[in-house]
């Protein structure tokens, strides 16, 4: 597929484009919460004590432990369905 291609990466995760760019936009969005977060802790360190770390974590679980759809096979990836 042609390296600008809308799709093959969405695919890639079992996602459609609008289905990406509303989880990528999710994730922008806590990622700002999470900075602004950051930054009111760094001027008034007893305000917003965990609230930063915690955005990472969820973001962190959500993207890496469970980033692929159930029933998607990445490409390259072998299935894991087992013939009895």
């Amino acid at each position: 597929m042609s390296k600008w291609s809308f799709t093959s990466h969405p695919s890639s995760v079992g996602e459609t484009y609008f289905e990406h760019l509303a989880a990528s936009w999710g994730f922008a969005f806590r990622m700002l919460m999470g900075g602004l977060a950051a930054l009111v802790h760094g001027l008034f360190p007893f305000l917003c004590v965990r609230t930063g770390s915690s955005i990472i974590t969820k973001l962190n679980d959500k993207m890496v432990v469970n980033r692929v759809k159930p029933g998607h096979v990445p490409a390259g990836q072998p299935s894991q369905v087992r013939a009895r």
